[in-house]
């Protein structure tokens, strides 16, 4: 009798809005029938786009899978700003960036091109003190972020229209794009804020190569019925 080797599959999964990173496993985990499932690297509720799934043997590779560059597109909005950066909190006015120019917005990009160092956002959830920050944060707690080392290799400003810039990021792991537009709206003096977010690539992992969730979980059930 032939021995059954271990299993092992990655699913790259376009993740849909709205949904967390961990609902994406559950659903993966519940469709499975096993408990030996894990993401290579979080998207926010409100980002849409690739998310690295990894199942049973292959669960051994996530941290391989999450050093990787990752490259992403979306929207900042001038002029406002949002207590976590993007749209899961209410929109605060800052000041008015009409008097800004493709020009002024590509200095300022480019002093957040290269090696920079970067506050996360107090909504993520990295662990200080072994809780994550946006717990604290909820319930109105302010934690000390220490300034931590990220590379953007690339920030292309793709659409400069009235307050919104359509942008194309590529950058190291660690990299909090909502930071990126903090720090942007905080060196044009006017305030910015995350409106969308769809990561496009995981080293050499593409969007284009992934699939719509539900169907694929549709798929996953069929081959993984007992025989």
């Amino acid at each position: 009798m032939q021995e059954q080797k271990p299993y092992g599959e990655v699913f790259l999964i376009n993740k849909p809005l709205e949904w967390t990173s961990f609902d994406v496993v559950k659903k993966v985990r519940n469709a499975l029938k096993i408990k030996k499932v894990g993401h290579a690297g979080t998207l926010d509720p409100l980002a849409t786009g690739l998310l690295i799934i990894c199942a049973g043997k292959m669960t051994k590779q996530i941290e391989g899978f999450m050093g990787k560059e990752k490259e992403y597109t979306g929207t900042f909005i001038l002029g406002a700003t949002t207590e976590s950066f993007d749209l899961e909190k209410p929109v605060i006015p800052v000041a008015d960036p009409s008097h800004l120019t493709l020009s002024d917005i590509e200095s300022a990009v480019a002093e957040l091109t290269g090696d920079i160092l970067q506050i996360p956002p107090m909504h993520s959830a990295i662990k200080v003190d072994g809780k994550r920050v946006y717990e604290s944060a909820r319930k109105g707690i302010d934690v000390k972020m220490d300034p931590r080392p990220v590379h953007v290799r690339e920030f292309e400003i793709t659409r400069f229209e009235e307050n919104e810039i359509d942008f194309r990021i590529s950058c190291s792991k660690g990299t909090y794009i909502r930071s990126l537009a903090r720090d942007l709206g905080e060196k044009l003096k006017v305030g910015a804020y995350m409106s969308a977010l769809c990561r496009t690539r995981i080293g050499e992992f593409k969007l284009q190569e992934s699939r719509e969730l539900l169907p694929l979980i549709e798929e996953i059930k069929e081959r993984h019925q007992p025989q």
